[in-house]
């Protein structure tokens, strides 16, 4: 983008001074390598929400599909004690920052009274047509203390329009506008192009149409949509990030500052509601380990939940998201920190253990190499610890150690790479008063928001 337009001013340029013109250009820049990047006020906000929900709620609930055909008569939506406060007070209950709402899935069908098309909600049973489901939504969110967004799924296997480009982009747009419009600020956008049967897309019309309403959305994409999203998709559904995750990742030569989200449906395999599934629910456990892996490797976790075909989010589904709100504390509630309590350290270093993102310990100016100490009241059994890094001006630790001072001498009980917005790393327990976080290499001067130790547990 940036070097096309820069290829048509030099041309230009050349041109009038063909014309003996004196042209006289300001200096063009760009960044050139990953340290020169910087996150957007909107994606460091983003990111400090770590943890959401994704609902999916159609008429595929009914049916017992994941991917609808849009052929299923709007009839089939027909909820009997639909409750979205419910909804977000179990959410809540997980630990979840914000909600994304499935307005419109791949079949077509869309969650509000849209003025585009007939296929909706006003077309069924459900409060005799005059419903809005994003709307009850959006404001039970919001009543929970929760962010709220949407999906609006690009391929429509229902809309006759899908077949001219044109047309249907029209007709998309004209929908986004609506969702933009009309609910109020939404923390997030996702544009998932799953399918769409060798459709094109004008992303750049539809970006120009959702910022006109929501300038400060984070929009989440597939890494392809490179120009037009703000986060990017992890690569797979496993609720895993396996590598080393940077912030600013490289396309053709091209950088930007594309922060990960991995998304993972709380029953294995399944993001709609199924009939006699109770099999599928992950246990805590597994859901810990995908959230260790994911907002413990800097990514975002988007957790995805279904309501069944009540419109309610079904008992065990509530007790699990409950169970794992609490997991969560156990492992790494702030009053598990025994960083926080750590003795007399100077006031740079306290800026790191206090359990205040707010503040950071900065490392000398201009190095790159580092380290701070930590010492406990005693001897203390830990086996996990939590870093973050202070984004604003890129992201910086390129190596690190946590070590344990043990017999005499430092010695390292970690080893890691990225740190970014927040890294979880586990160890063989190792018991002692006296921890260092020891920044080996860094691009710049780097800052660090948070380090806390948490004690080994039976």
């Amino acid at each position: 983008m940036y070097r096309s337009s820069i290829r048509s001013m030099a041309v230009g340029g050349l041109r009038r001074m063909a014309l003996g013109l004196t042209l006289l250009l300001p200096a063009i820049t760009w960044p050139q390598n990953f340290t020169e990047i910087k996150p957007t006020p909107q994606q460091t906000a983003w990111q400090d929400l770590e943890f959401g929900v994704i609902l999916h709620f159609s008429t595929n609930t009914f049916l017992d599909r994941e991917w609808g055909d849009g052929t299923a008569s709007p009839s089939t939506f027909n909820p009997t004690s639909l409750d979205t406060r419910q909804w977000m007070k179990a959410i809540r209950a997980s630990g979840a920052k914000y909600v994304v709402l499935v307005a419109k899935h791949h079949d077509g069908f869309c969650l509000w009274p849209t003025g585009q098309t007939d296929y909706s909600i006003k077309a069924s049973p459900w409060k005799d047509g005059k419903g809005d489901l994003v709307r009850e939504a959006a404001e039970a969110a919001r009543a929970e203390g929760l962010r709220f967004g949407v999906y609006l799924s690009p391929w429509d296997r229902h809309e006759p329009k899908y077949k001219d480009n044109a047309a249907y982009d029209a007709y998309y747009r004209a929908e986004l506008e609506e969702l933009a419009s009309h609910y109020g600020d939404l923390v997030e956008f996702w544009l998932d192009g799953a399918g769409s049967g060798g459709h094109v897309y004008d992303f750049k019309k539809i970006i120009e149409t959702l910022r006109t309403y929501q300038p400060n959305t984070i929009v989440f994409a597939d890494t392809g949509l490179f120009e037009y999203g703000d986060a990017r998709w992890a690569g797979d559904e496993s609720g895993k990030v396996e590598y080393e995750n940077w912030n600013v990742v490289d396309r053709h030569g091209y950088l930007r500052w594309r922060p990960i989200e991995v998304d993972t449906p709380l029953r294995k395999l399944h993001w709609f509601w199924h009939a006699n599934d109770e099999a599928s629910l992950k246990s805590v456990d597994d859901l810990m380990d995908s959230y260790e892996h994911s907002v413990g490797k800097g990514g975002q976790w988007m957790l995805g939940v279904a309501p069944d075909n009540r419109g309610l989010l079904p008992d065990s589904d509530v007790a699990r998201l409950k169970e794992l709100g609490e997991a969560i504390q156990k492992h790494y509630g702030a009053a598990k920190n025994v960083a926080a309590s750590a003795v007399m350290p100077d006031a740079e270093t306290r800026k790191a253990l206090d359990n205040d993102t707010d503040t950071f310990w900065s490392a000398p100016a201009g190095s790159h190499s580092a380290t701070f100490e930590v010492r406990l009241a005693k001897p203390t059994s830990v086996d996990r610890a939590l870093t973050m890094e202070w984004l604003t001006d890129g992201q910086m630790v390129q190596t690190y150690r946590i070590e344990a001072w043990v017999d005499g001498a430092w010695k390292p009980v970690l080893s890691g790479h990225a740190i970014g917005h927040k890294k979880i790393d586990r160890f063989p327990t190792v018991t002692t008063s006296r921890f260092r976080l020891n920044l080996l290499s860094t691009a710049g001067t780097a800052r660090i928001r948070e380090f806390q130790l948490f004690a080994a547990e039976n």
